[in-house]
Formats: structure tokens, C-alpha cells, sequence
């Protein structure tokens, strides 16, 4: 039977983590649409989680043309890129090297 090393253990839950940001992520651009109350807590929790990292790429990306706010999608690729990519080959290279 195969048993995953530790650093595949922490690869997969990294990964489920950022599945769950990149939800977190369109719930907020979603409700960017709908112009929800900026009291309501829930909405305060995903701006809270969301725009530090949208006012990071903002920072150092040419992202907003023509009103249109693009670092949703910058932020999806960059965590589609971790989880595919990146995650995974840090974990095989931890495994090679503690072998």
C-alpha cells in the first residue's frame, strides 16, 4: 500500500486551501456586481481576504482597463499556476531530497 510522504501531505493540503481561496476569490468578484451592503459582515469578510491580495497585483500590474477590474483573474491564474505547477514540484523535489 502506498503511504504519501509528508510533503505530499502538505502539497495536497496547500492546494485544497487555494481551491477554497479561489472560491473566496470569485464570491468577491461576484459581488462586486451586485453592490452589497459594505456593513454586512459576510461582505466585510471577503473584501477583508480578498482585496490585500487584489491591491498587491494592482500595485505591480497594469490591471484595470476601462473600469474593468482585472485582478480577479490574475489572481486565479496565479493560483492555478501554484496548484498545478508549482505545489507539485516543490513536494517531488522535497521528496527526492529527504529520500
Amino acid at each position: 500500500m502506498f503511504a504519501p510522504s509528508l510533503a505530499d501531505t502538505i502539497a495536497g493540503i496547500l492546494i485544497q486551501l487555494l481551491r477554497v481561496y479561489s472560491w473566496v476569490v470569485i464570491i468577491a468578484a461576484v459581488m462586486t456586481w451586485i453592490n452589497p451592503d459594505p456593513y454586512n459582515p459576510i461582505v466585510r469578510f471577503f473584501y477583508g481576504v480578498t482585496e490585500p491580495v487584489f491591491d498587491l497585483v494592482r500595485e505591480y500590474l497594469p490591471v484595470n482597463f476601462g473600469g474593468v477590474d482585472l485582478s480577479p483573474i490574475v489572481v486565479l491564474i496565479l493560483i492555478e499556476i501554484m496548484q498545478q505547477w508549482l505545489i507539485p514540484n516543490i513536494a517531488l523535489t522535497l521528496d527526492r531530497a529527504l529520500a
